[in-house]
């Protein structure tokens, strides 16, 4: 009978101790592909409408682009760190691919990293941001695949471009969200850029229709250049030859990122290494 006791008071305690293991919802992991995002969510929007109503009225600007910052936290924690040194930045574009196995921790931490930005940012989706669960989880923190935002006069159009996560089954890019951008363009933007994670002639990029983004592209008012991620080194390329510049962020491997700023007469941008 005490031996009886003693099993049943080592199981009871065993199956206490089980309960308040199962009951902390911090300390499980229960999929790395599951959708119950931890901590701040819906960011594109909220720092939209920050950059929108900071910039109102503002005839220059400065902002800075990262790019498929991925597996690299140390050297994402470093670019955050140089672009926090610079005074006249005004907000930061990421072109994609926060994940690399579109897990949900990698965009958290990612997240919790960019947070630490002194200014705004927004992030675009990239190819590896669409693997397994990846658009959604990439929805919930961020928010929509396409969008825009408006800085003084100039409108930021941003796009996804990852048609081969797709299969082409779906409409990348989205030429009726494009159009309603152009037929719906605020009359006070004189001046666009298109941002993306994969230029046109990569191996994400449907370039079936690659002449046709480039048409449809060119109907904002004074395109003034477009910026990628994707292919992990800088480039500044003319794709179809008609002066239309594609600037290619590097990954943060390279420990390197773009540095633009844009006037009422030109712009200018430099690669800053960090």
């Amino acid at each position: 009978m005490q031996a009886q006791n003693t099993i049943d008071m080592k199981l009871n305690y065993f199956t206490l101790i089980l309960c308040a293991f199962l009951s902390s919802c911090d300390m499980i992991e229960y999929h790395p592909y599951d959708t119950d995002i931890k901590g701040d969510k819906n960011i594109n929007e909220r720092n939209i409408k920050l950059i929108e109503d900071k910039m109102a009225n503002k005839t220059e600007f400065t902002f800075a682009v990262l790019s498929d910052t991925q597996r690299w936290y140390d050297e994402t924690n470093d670019a955050v760190d140089a672009i926090n040194k610079i005074d006249d930045v005004d907000f930061v574009i990421h072109c994609g691919d926060i994940s690399d196995f579109g897990a949900k921790l990698e965009f958290e931490q990612q997240r919790d990293i960019l947070n630490r930005l002194k200014v705004p940012y927004v992030c675009l989706l990239g190819n590896h941001d669409c693997l397994a669960t990846g658009q959604a989880v990439f929805s919930r923190i961020f928010g929509e695949e396409n969008f825009s935002f408006t800085v003084g006069n100039v409108r930021f159009i941003c796009l996804n471009t990852n048609a081969l996560e797709y299969d082409y089954s779906h409409m990348v890019p989205d030429f009726g969200f494009i159009e309603d951008e152009i037929t719906f363009y605020p009359e006070d933007c004189k001046k666009t850029v298109i941002a993306m994670h994969s230029p046109p002639y990569s191996d994400q990029f449907n370039n079936n229709v690659a002449k046709l983004f480039d048409y449809s592209i060119h109907q904002f008012k004074n395109l003034l250049f477009c910026l990628n991620g994707h292919l992990h080194t800088f480039k500044a390329v003319d794709f179809f030859s008609n002066g239309t510049i594609y600037y290619q962020c590097p990954c943060a491997d390279k420990r390197q990122f773009l540095l633009f700023t844009i006037n009422e007469e030109n712009y200018e941008y430099e690669v800053v290494e960090y």
